[in-house]
């Protein structure tokens, strides 16, 4: 038999005082300008690659590092390696870059953890078997020849749109991580090393004795295809004139001038600013250049820095940062004042006029939307765009008007042509560039994903736009298509597929599609049958890599905010399921009004890199919590927002 969910439930006596405690929580971390920003961790990788920098350009600060090392050694798993994410597998790139990290620090290979660390890399196939980027940063520390690394030579500047691979044809992330990089790659230079270390240690077979670093497993034919080409091209490289490669590094250096961003950084993202930093450097910048300290001051903008241990954020998310907890606090009705100064400072950062590398491929777009870091105006994200969007709506309609058309107007240029949308570009879909050698991360593109996606219908609905519009009826049927034969949807940038339903039953809800529909009634079931029995949710970073979809040891505050609210989207604010959600949030509240959340529960690549949103564990429990009770005292049960 069906439950009946057409009458109110009591809304549990305390759910009012875990309200209030969450909100006050939650407001005890907004910045006086009204803004919000947490720390976005990764893995080891990034502050390993911060101490490598330092070590590069012989900029030691033995205080911060030995911080570092300390982070670096509280994160070493139990397998003697270093996880991709809370109580992951080793991941070899990661281990080796983290080992390496605490050689050059002043760890000795004989002490107990190095020594398990070694073990543990050894055993996985040695530091030969790691990624490209790794194998590019042991290049400039001459711990493997320049041939360990795919050729990807500078004169790609000069190619033509038309050609097969272009710039515009791949992320903005990899672009800008990739430009830099090309003329390091070009100049060769050799990190200053000060101390000299090495960590020949790490190879099953020394590095010059490798005749083939560039080999499979491949993902398809096209792997084996680039993987010749490489061979070809290696072959011919010396072959290309002088003035070439001269103009080729001249106009890498005139693309990412421009591109800087400020202290903020170039493209936001840890990678391509400390490439930027060694690019200036190789080139012969003098460390007080404006553009070398500028770029050297956007990486150190990116330490959190504490008492006894230190890390590198791979970028700043104030913009996502403070969406989402003004989401969370007007759903929890708390206080105007502070959402008063949340939107003000939004509004600030809105990107009104400039055409950033999107232009490429929608030249006839106007421009708008909000970037994810304070700035970084050249690559405007769809999906903060959407939230942001629909957090202004909510608030006051009338008054952000003007910003919400010119959202609404830049993410309807930005519509792909299978009916989706990507984060940062159209059209972004020339999957066959993820099978190069340099590309074994498999993640060089930006396509339509159905997070990103489910945003902009949201945004689109809420704002007035009707479903039967080209664009959200196009969108719909692309949602439709994505969906998974278990009812879920993949998430692109949370973890995973719980995530993923939940942002496209927020949307379907606010398209006028009911519990009644196919679609949304497999989704449902899905979220309900992965319920854990403690009444929450979680779902494992392995599930990118064939584990079980929306299954993992514990439940989690975000991933059980994330269902609940859902399932309320979805139309079953009375369920079983809803109540022992909330009630299990309810239960795991601390005291101080937070939530502890160790596992990571978003993704930046799939199987590549993962991350923990400090700020997750706050916001989606609050808005889980706070829109029940809202239901449950309302006269309908049907969610009224697209987020």
């Amino acid at each position: 038999m069906n439950p009946d969910f057409s009458s109110p439930l009591a809304v549990p006596d305390d759910l009012d005082a875990a309200v209030a405690r969450g909100a006050s929580a939650l407001l005890r971390h907004q910045h006086g300008d009204g803004h919000w920003q947490f720390e976005l961790e990764a893995d080891a990788t990034i502050p390993a690659e911060y101490v490598l920098l330092e070590h590069f350009l012989d900029r030691i600060e033995p205080a911060l590092q030995s911080r570092i090392g300390n982070y670096l050694r509280q994160t070493q798993a139990a397998h003697g390696g270093w996880p991709l994410y809370h109580d992951g597998a080793l991941d070899i790139s990661a281990s080796v870059k983290a080992y390496y990290a605490l050689r050059l620090i002043g760890d000795s290979p004989d002490e107990p953890h190095m020594q398990r660390a070694r073990q543990a890399i050894l055993a996985a196939g040695g530091a030969e078997r790691s990624n490209v980027f790794t194998r590019a940063q042991l290049a400039l520390f001459g711990q493997v020849p320049w041939r360990a690394v795919p050729i990807m030579p500078v004169e790609i500047m000069h190619l033509p749109r038309w050609f097969f691979f272009h710039l515009s044809k791949v992320s903005y992330w990899s672009r800008t991580v990739i430009v830099p990089l090309l003329v390091l790659m070009a100049c060769r230079p050799r990190a200053r090393n000060p101390r000299g270390i090495g960590v020949g240690e790490l190879f099953t077979t020394p590095p010059e004795q490798i005749r083939s670093w560039v080999r499979g497993p491949y993902r398809s034919g096209w792997g084996f295809v680039f993987a010749q080409l490489d061979h070809v091209l290696r072959r011919l490289e010396w072959l290309l004139p002088k003035s070439s490669r001269r103009s080729a590094i001249a106009k890498a250096v005139a693309w990412v001038t421009p591109r800087l961003n400020g202290e903020d950084g170039l493209g936001g993202i840890y990678p391509a600013m400390a490439n930027a930093v060694m690019m200036f450097d190789t080139l012969g910048r003098p460390a007080d250049d404006p553009d070398a300290a500028m770029a050297w001051q956007s990486v150190r903008k990116l330490l959190v820095i504490e008492a006894d241990r230190a890390y590198c954020q791979p970028c700043l998310s104030p913009v996502w940062d403070t969406a989402l907890a003004a989401h969370a606090i007007a759903e929890a009705r708390i206080s105007d004042d502070h959402l008063s100064a949340s939107c003000d400072w939004l509004r600030a950062r809105e990107i009104k006029d400039f055409r950033g590398d999107w232009v490429q491929a929608r030249p006839q777009a106007p421009a708008g939307g909000w970037a994810f870091q304070y700035f970084n105006d050249f690559y405007p994200d769809v999906d903060d765009t959407a939230v942001v969007g629909m957090l202004l709506h909510r608030l006051d309609p009338q008054a952000h008007g003007d910003a919400i058309a010119r959202a609404r107007d830049w993410i309807l240029g930005m519509q792909c042509a299978d009916g989706g949308w990507g984060a940062f570009d159209a059209d972004n879909n020339h999957a066959f560039l993820n099978h190069i050698p340099f590309a074994d991360h498999g993640a060089l593109l930006d396509p339509s994903t159905a997070d990103v996606t489910a945003r902009c219908v949201s945004f689109l609905m809420q704002s007035g736009m009707s479903a039967d519009h080209p664009a959200v009826h196009r969108a719909i049927t692309w949602l439709r298509e994505q969906q998974e034969k278990d009812g879920s949807w993949f998430g692109r940038w949370g973890t995973n597929y719980i995530y993923g339903t939940w942002s496209v039953l927020c949307a379907l809800n606010a398209a006028g599609i009911g519990p009644d529909d196919p679609a949304v009634a497999r989704a449902i079931a899905w979220l309900e049958s992965t319920q854990r029995d403690d009444g929450g949710w979680g779902e494992d970073c392995d599930s990118y890599a064939g584990a079980p979809p929306g299954q993992y040891r514990v439940s989690t505050p975000s991933q059980t905010g994330w269902a609940v609210l859902g399932l309320m989207a979805a139309g079953r604010v009375g369920s079983p399921a809803v109540s022992r959600g909330i009630a299990h949030l309810a239960a795991t509240q601390r005291d101080d009004g937070e939530w502890k959340e160790a596992p990571y529960t978003a993704v930046g690549f799939p199987r590549v890199f993962y991350l923990r949103y400090h700020g997750y564990r706050l916001f989606f429990p609050l808005m889980a919590l706070a829109r029940y009770r809202e239901l449950m005292r309302g006269n309908s049960h049907r969610v009224a927002y697209g987020f």
